[in-house]
């Protein structure tokens, strides 16, 4: 959910025609880590809650891609990049990590 909040504040200094390109993609991306874990946890099954543990990984490498678009760009400092960068690989770890968990 941190990642969320930061997405959002990050991309209000984007530029204005971003606002229905990379700033929305980002924004989705991030909102769709958190949703996907959530949804997943009410599923029956470890192989079922995998998938949207999946879905959640491939969202966060998503925007890990945007990330280095956006900095590309020069919509970020490095220092940002660099920190943002620590979280959401982290954040990756984390759900690779409850994927080993699983029993399925």
């Amino acid at each position: 959910m941190e990642l969320v909040s930061e997405s959002y504040k990050i991309t209000r200094t984007f530029p204005d025609f971003e606002k229905f390109g990379l700033s929305n993609q980002m924004n989705r991306c991030a909102v769709s880590i958190p949703s996907n874990i959530a949804e997943g946890s009410s599923k029956s099954t470890d192989k079922h809650f995998n998938k949207y543990l999946e879905n959640s990984l491939g969202s966060a490498f998503e925007w890990e891609t945007h990330l280095t678009i956006a900095f590309n760009e020069g919509y970020l400092s490095e220092e940002k990049i660099k920190e943002l960068e620590e979280k959401i690989k982290q954040i990756q770890k984390m759900i690779s990590g409850f994927q080993s968990g699983l029993k399925f």
